[in-house]
């Protein structure tokens, strides 16, 4: 299972500092989210894929392959506002 922290993003609808889920890959988890916890889907996900507005880090690095980017039992996923600018 993956531990999924609890950011501003998902705090309105996750209780606690962190939950755990199945999923091998970040949209499987996303989907055990959802199934759990009504409207994580909605505000994580746009047309079947992350939102613009939100980046996902699976361990210590930035998932770069968005839903499909593998997540290991024990590993900690953060889903987090993007950042922009230089």
């Amino acid at each position: 299972m993956a531990t999924v922290f609890v950011s501003q993003v998902l705090r309105p609808f996750v209780p606690g500092r962190s939950v755990e889920v199945p999923g091998r890959t970040v949209g499987q988890v996303v989907e055990a989210l959802g199934a759990r916890y009504p409207g994580v889907i909605a505000v994580l996900l746009e047309d079947g894929d992350l939102r613009p507005g939100v980046a996902v880090s699976v361990g210590d690095q930035l998932a770069q392959d968005g839903l499909l980017e593998p997540v290991g039992p024990g590993d900690e996923v953060h889903f987090l506002p993007a950042f922009a600018g230089g």
